[in-house]
């Protein structure tokens, strides 16, 4: 690999996380000393392989400016859109001129303060050779069922079952080139990931820890502290 290859973070945190039953966006809550999303953004830095981290914040957003974070040298504002890819798109073209397209970008959530630093890198060493790219996840444990209508269809191979985490990394430019081509045709994107497979590539699975947990529900918060405790 070329050494002129560089190391980009994405991250979306435009959402408002209704789940919670807060008064405020979700990685706005206070896990220990701060909040979710600068947990995040510090296990981001501190993995200390990235040219720039775009974060993806609603131009409505009262709470960004607020935090030292948000003046980081390597942090990169970008317009947050309404859905989760619309965000990242926005990033990403906030990274035109800075990142070219054979550069990788790792797309991670602002709502999974758990990354191990380790990861990251074992993410990067992985894929940093592979020629489509790939993502964390973790294999599926539980007995999974097909339901309709609120009745047992048939169970589902667990086997072949993983969860998808974050950070999910790709090429810049291919990256940007499927999330494009998703949004032209109104195409449902729930992660990186599921826009290749929409254009017949196949990403990789590299196996994560269980702690990298997304913060969806209150419980998370907790659940969440007690990983970091672990460290």
């Amino acid at each position: 690999m070329s050494e002129s290859v560089k190391f980009w973070g994405v991250v979306p945190a435009a959402g408002v996380g209704k789940r919670m039953q807060s008064d405020r966006p979700k990685q706005y809550l206070l896990l220990g000393d701060q909040t979710v999303i600068e947990q995040t953004l510090f296990q981001l830095l501190e993995a200390n392989c990235f040219a720039g981290i775009a974060v993806a914040i609603s131009s409505e957003d009262p709470y960004w400016p607020t935090l030292p974070c948000s003046q980081q040298e390597k942090i990169i504002r970008a317009e947050g859109g309404r859905e989760r890819a619309d965000s990242v798109l926005s990033a990403l073209n906030a990274l035109v001129g800075k990142a070219s397209d054979n550069d990788w970008v790792l797309v991670h959530d602002a709502a999974r303060p758990c990354i191990k630093v380790a990861d990251i890198h074992r993410l990067i060493n992985t894929l940093k050779s592979d020629p489509v790219g790939g993502i964390l996840a973790l294999p599926s444990h539980d007995t999974l069922k097909n339901v309709m209508q609120g009745q047992i269809v048939d169970s589902v191979d667990r086997n072949r079952v993983w969860r998808a985490l974050t950070p999910q990394m790709f090429r810049y430019g291919v990256l940007k080139k499927v999330l494009q081509l998703a949004a032209e045709k109104g195409q449902v994107v729930t992660d990186e990931a599921s826009a290749f497979e929409l254009n017949g590539l196949q990403p990789k699975i590299v196996e994560g820890q269980p702690g990298n947990i997304k913060i969806t529900r209150p419980e998370d918060l907790i659940l969440a502290k007690f990983y970091m405790e672990q460290e």
